[in-house]
């Protein structure tokens, strides 16, 4: 009896940005599968993929296919690594959907563990919303993500594994697990 296969949903942080960092879709598949992955997918040039893999994953799988990454395309980048029932209970948990009217302006970032008890909300970022989850941080920038006013020292006070999509990304991730947000 082999065991069964575990869904996971890797993001990447700061690939495919400008011209620096570029990494084809073709590349970063090879990552995973060269690790063994299954199923692999990636979605957008941004840095997301869902696989599988018939063990449970832990932090030394994220070392790992940050080596492979370096090692197969030269490009170094952190890599966040969630189980599907967790990215999915963080972008369940989004409490601006009732308010988002464009999907691409609403953001989660998503954090590797909790959000740190010495993160404060910056104030004065109206018409923007900033809400803090567990595991995420959940951001309405109704003039624009670019326009953003939250303080960039802000998301640096979240730690290295801090990477945020938007959210249709999201959705179009759940899909790829075969849920619906």
């Amino acid at each position: 009896m082999s065991a069964q296969a575990h869904s996971y949903v890797a993001l990447l942080r700061g690939i495919n940005v400008g011209s620096a960092n570029r990494i084809t879709m073709v590349d970063l598949r090879s990552v995973f599968e060269n690790l063994g992955y299954a199923d692999v997918t990636t979605l957008l040039q941004s840095g997301n993929v869902v696989f599988t893999s018939r063990r449970t994953l832990g932090p030394s799988a994220t070392i790992a296919l940050e080596d492979e990454l370096a090692s197969t395309t030269g490009v170094r980048a952190r890599i966040l690594v969630l189980d599907a029932k967790r990215f999915l209970d963080i972008a369940r948990a989004n409490p601006l959907v009732p308010i988002a009217d464009n999907d691409s302006l609403l953001v989660v970032t998503f954090l590797g563990g909790p959000v740190p008890a010495s993160v404060t909300v910056p104030t004065g970022i109206e018409p923007e919303v900033l809400e803090v989850g567990e595991d995420a941080i959940y951001q309405w920038c109704p003039h624009g993500v670019s326009k953003s006013v939250v303080p960039p020292k802000f998301f640096a006070s979240l730690g290295p594994q801090a990477t945020a999509r938007n959210w249709r990304t999201v959705t179009k991730i759940a899909a790829l697990l075969g849920e619906t947000l």
